[in-house]
């Protein structure tokens, strides 16, 4: 059974939004995390647009994010999370799928202006992520 994070208020109409997220790992067994404009951090990655596959999105956030390419090593599984986005005016229903990445290279400065990221030990980066899915993801890597 997939894990469910949040809470659906019943009263309210839930908009689905699909996204796909990888943990990356340096030599310093760091994990790097994406910081939003709201200062709340994330695991890289993002919505599956369109008729992209989960691997595709990964592929285009990671460049967005990060200035990064990766090859996918492990796929953890899904988590699904209820929120409201302050920033959209929207409750979402968010299924992640979550992966694990092998390799990564840095090919260039990230693509989306104002991207910030940091590099912190896998506990700190359970702190600090927003989204109880995010702490799973890292959890299940963990124990991996």
């Amino acid at each position: 059974m997939k894990p469910i994070f949040g809470v659906k208020e019943a009263e309210k109409e839930y908009q689905a939004r699909y996204a796909a997220y990888v943990i990356i790992s340096n030599d310093k067994n760091e994990i790097a995390l994406v910081q939003a404009p709201n200062g709340a951090y994330f695991l890289p990655g993002g919505e599956i647009e369109g008729n992209e596959t989960k691997e595709e999105a990964i592929d285009r956030e990671m460049l967005e994010e990060l200035g990064f390419r990766i090859t996918l090593a492990d796929y953890l599984g899904e988590a699904c999370e209820y929120f409201y986005s302050r920033h959209r005016d929207t409750y979402f229903y968010n299924p992640g799928y979550f992966f694990v990445a092998g390799d990564w290279q840095k090919v260039g400065e990230p693509l989306e202006v104002g991207s910030r990221s940091i590099w912190v030990v896998p506990e700190k980066g359970i702190e600090l992520l927003k989204r109880g899915s995010h702490q799973w993801a890292v959890k299940e890597w963990l124990t991996k």
